[in-house]
């Protein structure tokens, strides 16, 4: 196999699977782990869809080079402090962070904090300094795996494809496919998952299955234990909705066996998610998870670059704004690079109404409905047409990219738009191409070594079961399979429990205190009767969510939303 055909799928999931590009056809590559030869439905979509192939100003297709005129006149006439420049996670490579270095330089409002999964990487960093996966060899000697708030067979299905055989415990508001494949399913109650980190802390403590090595090794422990046993058992049982008795199963299952815990985003998209995030964790601590002689670790969508050194210089001299509170009508020139804010973001009505009022550029491989509110559109080259390294927030292992295929004419890499930049611009300090890709594609960071812990000693959340009215449903969002965020196979349905009193086909609105939109109903028991559900990519599930910031990652919380539903 010759070095210089290897692909890796750009997309925003935890895999990071590499391909091999051989006689025009593309396969998954057996000689990286954990691909393993195996391509998923995303990475199979992302292949056959259509690529932008000119650029379009005003709704007229124009030239690459018009295009690249258009931009820079408008970035000469606007002040840098009156432009925003907005990076989503279309494509993870390493050569994606590029043009945020140019636009740091020039003075651009930049965004800070997190669509995805900044309350629990913060709750993480609180308790061990950073946030880092086990090495994959950990997870595959686990006998039985927690899956908290994370649908790991659908959003890692190459990581699941290596432990498919193992025990499963599932922890979910929703009963996922993994949740079906589990030999126990907690359904708790939403934002409860801070009260059952702290009940399973008790019980774990009544069943003498605390690590006692590595709780005196980090002293804060006993503060921990305070906090689990501050209020009756039965109250945490009622909050949850999980019975004593299913309790004491979890126990059952887990005894004597080695165990890891891989963590989701549904545990963490509320205002207080960081903490909530910390209190899990320090129960996984508590019971040993982290010790590796005993364990199998504790997982959850780790820096990918940890132990590397930036590559692109993104300091800015202006205040940033929080991804999660962008008003993009503040601004003369929006700049969105593989995002797809109209759908993605918080408040969907706030969001046009903001990019109604802008001069907006979109760079990018393919039409979205964000390009619908877009003056210029620039076509980004596929990942094809282009070298990148694709590092894994999964895992340790990381996919190379080549470039198979020439670019097209009208289109332009996002480095090559950089350079042309700072060139025009007459800015300095970018470096080569070839540079960065080779620091990447042979720099072996140093595995991190877990030395310190903090356990949790105090948490104050709101809870959402004492603001809720009989009437009213939690709001669940879900990751599922065969569409990525808001591309490929999108899916617009609400789902709701039968015993609502709901039929499929039925037209609802559903209102919170953000906004309201409809919906046609399809009915399902794998959703509580006190939820409501709606999957990643559904164009109105984001007329119904907040744009204010969590409480300390200045991220989004999309599940901090209790909703109405009236029959239209």
């Amino acid at each position: 196999m010759s070095l210089n055909n290897k692909i890796a799928c750009p997309l925003d999931c935890y895999d990071a699977c590499e391909a091999v590009f051989e006689n025009g056809k593309i396969k998954g590559n057996k000689k990286h782990y954990p691909t393993n030869g195996n391509m998923c439905a995303n990475f199979i979509s992302c292949i056959k869809q259509e690529y932008l192939k000119t650029p379009i100003y005003n709704n007229v297709e124009i030239t690459l080079n018009e295009a690249l005129n258009v931009l820079v006149k408008k970035l000469k006439e606007v002040k840098p402090e009156n432009s925003l420049f907005y990076k989503g996670s279309g494509n993870l490579g390493v050569m994606q962070s590029s043009l945020k270095s140019f636009f740091a330089k020039y003075g651009s409002i930049l965004t800070q904090g997190s669509l995805c999964d900044g309350g629990g990487g913060k709750g993480i960093k609180a308790t061990r300094g950073e946030v880092v996966n086990p090495p994959l060899e950990k997870l595959l000697q686990a006998d039985v795996i927690i899956v908290w708030g994370r649908n790991f067979s659908v959003t890692s299905s190459h990581m699941y494809e290596l432990v498919k055989n193992k025990t499963f415990i599932t922890i979910d508001p929703i009963k996922t496919h993994i949740a079906k494949n589990s030999e126990l399913h907690l359904a708790l109650n939403p934002k409860t998952d801070y009260e059952l980190a702290l009940l399973l802390t008790r019980f774990a403590y009544m069943q003498d299955l605390e690590d006692e090595e590595f709780c005196k090794k980090f002293e804060t422990s006993e503060e921990f234990f305070e906090l689990a046993k501050s209020r009756p058992i039965l109250s945490y049982e009622e909050a949850t909705g999980v019975s004593l008795e299913d309790i004491n199963r979890f126990f059952e299952i887990i005894e004597n066996k080695k165990v890891a815990l891989v963590l989701g985003l549904g545990i963490q998209k509320y205002y207080e998610g960081a903490n909530i995030t910390r209190c899990i964790d320090s129960f996984a601590a508590f019971l040993g998870l982290h010790n590796p002689l005993k364990h199998c670790g504790v997982w959850y969508l780790s820096n990918s670059k940890y132990g590397y050194e930036e590559q692109f210089n993104s300091s800015t001299k202006h205040q940033k704004i929080d991804v999660s509170e962008v008003d993009f009508s503040k601004y003369e020139l929006v700049f969105i690079q593989g995002a797809n804010p109209v759908v993605s973001a918080p408040n969907t009505k706030r969001v046009i109404e903001g990019l109604k009022s802008s001069f907006v550029v979109y760079l990018g491989i393919n039409i979205n409905d964000t390009c619908e509110y877009a003056d210029l559109i620039i076509p980004a080259c596929s990942f094809l047409q282009k070298d990148d390294v694709r590092l894994s927030y999964g895992h340790e292992y990381k996919a190379i990219s080549n470039k198979v295929q020439e670019p097209l004419s009208e289109t332009i890499s996002e480095y090559n738009l950089t350079k042309y930049l700072f060139d025009t611009f007459k800015f300095d300090g970018l470096k080569k191409e070839k540079e960065i890709l080779d620091y990447y594609i042979k720099y072996q960071p140093k595995a991190y070594e877990f030395e310190k812990f903090e356990f949790i000693d105090d948490i104050e959340v709101e809870h959402l079961y004492e603001k809720k009215l009989k009437e009213q449903y939690y709001f669940i969002t879900a990751k599922k399979k065969k569409n990525l965020n808001s591309s490929f196979k999108i899916d617009n349905y609400l789902y709701l429990n039968p015993q609502t009193g709901y039929k499929d086909g039925d037209i609802v609105t559903l209102s919170s205190k953000y906004g309201n939109a409809k919906f046609e109903v399809k009915t399902t028991f794998d959703v509580k009767e006190n939820c409501v559900l709606c999957y990643a990519g559904n164009k109105n599930a984001n007329y119904l969510t907040p744009y204010q910031s969590d409480e300390s990652s200045h991220s989004a919380m999309y599940q901090e939303v209790l909703v109405n539903i009236e029959l239209s």
